[in-house]
């Protein structure tokens, strides 16, 4: 079923402290899982939820965006059907890119406009989650909110960088807070801001009006005591992937079992970009345990607590221990990893030996990637 419902993926200055991994890339499509981009969990949640127009707002380095999302097919987005769109910051003026979200929703405000849809959901792309909007469209209505905000209770903290909200017994958000506040509270905010697509359009053209153009800053947390600003708990899997500990660690949690099926599989599958591939390659000597191998990998040597994408090469007598290799990664003969994290198309020779730490994993990456 189709819902009366918008999506818009803004990756408007998004908080990013990936260093090398994002170096020619955005973060939206930094690698994960062995096969997918962060962006797929934000777009495929928005399909499997019924969300029939979705919105790319890009910004920087986006030509690997471009790349991976393509028509939209792979989440079954094509134009004629329903649409994705990716709207790029103006090229002719380069003003654009240090001006926030709300001037670019102007600019693109036919987007909004021309569509019939009633409501809005505004994501990051940095949220490895799982997450069905129906449910959350349902309570937004029927608690009367302005805003609804995806928030999730995290008692042991997250490595990466959010928000952190104060809910009271209402449901209703009174304090929100950057990550970087001293807000006492285990409930973070996933950044995902479901509202009225009306009171979207007032809200940009009202803030530009006061000089002011960040959506979240200055459209919500300003307006906390004027707004019916509610939170809807999620209880499923999340990940905040904006810094390398938070990519290391979510990375890793992967490999237990409970968690990847929650993530992958509930409340609906993740898509990506397909790109076909032959079965992944065990020699007689291979050894590989508590891993995730994506297709098209030829394993000679020993692999343990790790992740491989597409294409990987172990080498006779390589070890590879609490790592995680990107695409078309060629560990040589004799070669060993333990806490790294190789970008694609990294190539460790024979002998050559890397090594990290799990607070601090060591990132080798090549000077071009995709």
């Amino acid at each position: 079923m189709k819902l009366p419902l918008m999506g818009v993926i803004n990756l408007i200055h998004e908080a990013d402290e990936m260093e090398a991994l994002t170096a020619n890339r955005c973060l939206a499509t930094v690698p994960f899982g062995g096969r997918y981009r962060l962006i797929d969990f934000t777009l495929s949640s928005m399909v499997n939820s019924g969300i029939p127009k979705v919105a790319v707002f890009a910004h920087r380095k986006f030509r690997s965006l471009m790349d991976h999302l393509g028509s939209g097919a792979n989440w079954d987005l094509h134009r004629k059907q329903s649409g994705l769109f990716v709207l790029p910051p103006s090229m002719d003026d380069q003003t654009d890119f240090g001006k926030g979200d709300l001037y670019h929703f102007y600019r693109h405000r036919d987007y909004f406009a021309r569509s019939a849809l009633d409501y809005v959901v505004i994501s990051r792309s940095h949220m490895v989650c799982n997450v069905d909007f129906s449910k959350v469209l349902d309570q937004h209505r029927e608690s009367g909110a302005d805003i609804t905000v995806v928030c999730k209770r995290t008692p042991g903290g997250t490595p990466g960088l959010a928000r952190k909200a104060k809910v009271d017994e209402t449901g209703r958000i009174v304090e929100m807070q950057d990550h970087f506040g001293r807000l006492d509270s285990d409930i973070v905010s996933m950044e995902m801001y479901v509202l009225s697509k009306e009171l979207l359009l007032d809200l940009v053209e009202t803030s530009l009006a006061q000089g002011r153009d960040h959506f979240v800053r200055h459209s919500i947390l300003s307006r906390l005591n004027r707004l019916q600003v509610h939170a809807y708990m999620h209880e499923g899997a999340l990940g905040v992937v904006n810094n390398i500990a938070a990519y290391y660690q979510h990375s890793m949690e992967l490999l237990r079992q409970d968690v990847w099926k929650e993530l992958f599989f509930k409340p609906g599958a993740i898509y990506t970009k397909v790109k076909d591939e032959p079965p992944t390659h065990y020699g007689n000597g291979a050894d590989v345990a508590n891993s995730l191998i994506a297709n098209g990998c030829d394993i000679e040597g020993t692999v343990t607590d790790s992740i491989l994408f597409r294409g990987v090469k172990v080498a006779r007598g390589a070890v590879v221990r609490n790592s995680i290799v990107m695409q078309n990664g060629v560990i040589g003969e004799n070669g060993s990893l333990e806490n790294c994290i190789l970008d694609k198309e990294v190539e460790i020779r024979a002998l050559q030996q890397l090594r990290g730490s799990t607070d601090v994993p060591f990132i080798a990456l090549k000077r071009k990637v995709i």
